[in-house]
């Protein structure tokens, strides 16, 4: 996988494994694009990722060519902008649930009037070693917009978020949703309607489908939804379970 790959990779419905990286270190990044992942994203809507960390996080994949997102804080054109400038292959936009919030945030992440501001010297544009046609051109080929589905109304309106010119994909989050139905877990029938209706609407524009599992065995359960692109837990959660599993292990010779 690659940064130039990520994007037709994932429209042509191949299933694609990445996880949230929580950690606001260039290291943790390091070692989990030695993993076999095929991309990770970078939380910066719940973790302490600050511009700096960003950056650096940043550098390191695209020397590694290992494909990194940003899940945006929200979806500001300031904070896209920032994200694509620093050299992610994409953005994950939280709380999208109308088209206008998806037309909004594809223009802000695409070059022309109104759009993204056009900056030549960037990590993302090869400071200033492009020229312009080279820079537009792997916009269009490159840069992925992915709106996350986390509110009902975003269930409502997914065909015609779907189907905006510049969206990607779309993630639907099933934690989120599940809480804005009203519920205080995920083995709700609500939840199960929103996986469908959002797989249709993807699979008829041609759209990525995407969400968040526990595991693969999960993936594995929802894929019959459609999604095919997975964000595997985070690299807490893999510590956690890691750390568990040697502690128990060791607990279990005093027996």
């Amino acid at each position: 996988m690659s940064f130039t790959t990520f994007r037709s990779r994932m429209l042509s419905g191949e299933n694609l494994a990445g996880t949230f990286m929580k950690t606001p270190s260039h290291d943790v990044l390091e070692v989990l694009a030695l993993s076999g992942l095929d991309f990770v994203c970078l939380d910066a809507e719940h973790s302490a990722f600050d511009r700096t960390a960003l950056d650096a996080c940043m550098a390191v994949a695209r020397a590694l060519d290992f494909p990194v997102l940003v899940r945006v804080a929200s979806g500001t054109p300031e904070a896209v902008l920032q994200a694509l400038d620093m050299g992610a292959v994409g953005v994950v936009v939280p709380h999208v649930d109308s088209v206008e919030k998806a037309e909004a945030v594809a223009k802000s992440a695409r070059f022309g009037l109104g759009g993204r501001g056009f900056a030549g010297s960037t990590r993302w544009a090869g400071y200033a070693t492009r020229t312009m046609p080279e820079v537009l051109a792997k916009s269009r080929e490159e840069t992925v917009v992915i709106a996350q589905i986390e509110e009902p109304a975003g269930v409502d309106a997914a065909r015609e978020i779907a189907a905006v010119d510049g969206v990607d994909g779309l993630f639907l989050g099933p934690a989120d949703l599940s809480v804005s139905y009203g519920h205080e877990g995920q083995d709700n029938a609500d939840l199960v309607a929103g996986f469908k209706a959002v797989g249709a609407a993807t699979a008829a524009a041609g759209k990525a489908y995407i969400s968040w599992v526990t595991s693969v065995a999960q993936a594995k359960e929802r894929a019959a939804y459609g999604l095919s692109v997975f964000f595997i837990g985070s690299e807490h959660a893999w510590m956690l379970a890691g750390a568990k599993a040697a502690a128990q292990g060791i607990h279990e010779m005093n027996d």
